[in-house]
């Protein structure tokens, strides 16, 4: 309710250059995360485009808007976009094998294959521990590891909306009980979500119950860790879900239920 009346009363920035910033009293300025107005760099017609018009990124088979990626080479008369500077440098070192190869590229752990892309862009690690190469049982596990940055923290209330100043105004924040800024919580449940889509197969959430028992800071590492606790049917799993900080304390915990499908590789 308070980013709602600040939002409402900051004094934007005319100036072109700064477009999105604004001046709130006793707080100071930013960047407005609520301002969606397009700027020159970002063409608003553009970005209602089809999805399926959408440059793929080779190396790893992420979209990517043309109008906001920076990241090009030109390769025999193409031009290629790029998540990441990663993906581009993992293009130039062997253009052939992306450019004639399967699209998108699956990431692979001891030779199980996994829906995750491998983009360099995520920034997070898993490992995937599994008995059967071809089948999940009970026991088998995954943990995804990943440091939150601001700009995650920025992202993330853009697309969601939660623009609470408690995780967007470090000021504001000094005067709450966390004494500064913390990430938001279901950015950090997300990590769970991304833990799970790295099992092999298609994960689908039929239910996650969540309890949170701390908060993470910006720039602090997380770790999600799912562990298959019961089969329910052939495709059908519950599975304990936790999220620990780098000092091994476990800021949330839960379970979840999930249906896998197969990969549709072919």
């Amino acid at each position: 309710m308070v980013v709602g009346y600040l939002l409402r009363t900051g004094v934007e920035c005319a100036d072109s250059d700064r477009i999105g910033q604004y001046w709130f009293p006793d707080i100071g300025s930013g960047p407005c995360v609520g301002d969606t107005r397009p700027a020159s760099r970002y063409d608003a017609s553009a970005r209602s485009r089809s999805r399926e018009t959408m440059p793929t990124d080779p190396a790893c088979g992420m979209e990517v808007d043309p109008i906001q990626s920076s990241v090009t080479t030109e390769y025999d008369g193409t031009l290629y976009y790029f998540c990441s500077e990663g993906c581009k440098h993992q293009f130039e070192q062997d253009p052939e094998r992306f450019v004639d190869g399967t699209s998108p590229t699956l990431a692979t752990q001891d030779g199980v294959t996994t829906p995750r892309l491998t983009s360099e862009s995520s920034g997070g690690t898993f490992e995937l521990h599994t008995q059967q190469e071809d089948e999940l049982g009970v026991g088998d596990t995954v943990t995804l590891r990943k440091t939150i940055t601001d700009d995650d923290v920025h992202q993330f209330a853009i697309a969601t909306s939660d623009t609470n100043a408690l995780h967007l105004n470090e000021q504001f924040a000094r005067r709450t009980r966390f004494e500064g800024r913390i990430v938001h919580g279901t950015l950090v449940a997300g990590l769970i979500s991304a833990a799970l889509a790295s099992f092999p197969g298609i994960t689908i959430y039929l239910s996650q119950s969540l309890e949170f028992h701390g908060p993470v800071s910006i720039g602090e590492t997380a770790t999600a860790h799912c562990r298959i606790d019961d089969r329910i049917e052939s495709n059908r799993y519950r599975l304990t879900t936790t999220v620990e900080t780098e000092a091994g304390k476990t800021v949330i915990d839960g379970t979840a239920t999930v249906l896998i499908d197969e990969l549709p590789l072919t």
